[in-house]
């Protein structure tokens, strides 16, 4: 069964919080310590609504969990590919007709680009990994050709 999870960051404290989403908040499940005293079984978190991004299904090669928003960089074998590295941003793909998590820029890999680094079917992907997101780290993308 796959996981509907959220990230967004906490309005007050800038900290990335996981949960369900409800309203354009996120709802923390588990023990929640208010003045050290565990009182609930959750909470609920006003979160920048530019931030929000969900769970897509996958895990980097560190087992990091890769959400909408994040900055994936594929390394590739240059046996078999002209370039060492790609980066590109998680997106939800509905505003452009595309309802589907894809990377942009988008590779030219006949499919889904998730799809496709899922598969493990090319033997060109040595791995990918998060190493940042879009709204921490922007300049990632800007830097890369």
């Amino acid at each position: 069964m796959r996981t509907i999870e959220f990230r967004g960051r906490h309005v007050e404290t800038g900290e990335w919080v996981y949960g369900s989403l409800l309203d354009g908040d996120i709802i923390v499940s588990g023990p929640v310590d208010v003045d050290e005293e565990y009182i609930g079984l959750s909470e609920w978190c006003s979160v920048d609504p530019k931030t929000i991004g969900q769970y897509i299904g996958l895990r980097d090669k560190n087992g990091k969990e890769i959400y909408e928003g994040d900055i994936i960089k594929i390394t590739f074998d240059t046996n078999f590919a002209e370039k060492p590295f790609y980066f590109g941003k998680v997106v939800y793909g509905a505003e452009s007709g595309y309802p589907a998590f894809d990377l942009d820029p988008w590779i030219d890999c006949e499919m889904n680009a998730l799809g496709w680094l899922k598969s493990e079917s090319d033997e060109s992907v040595v791995s990918y990994e998060v190493i940042g997101n879009f709204y921490e780290n922007p300049d990632i993308l800007a830097n890369q050709t």
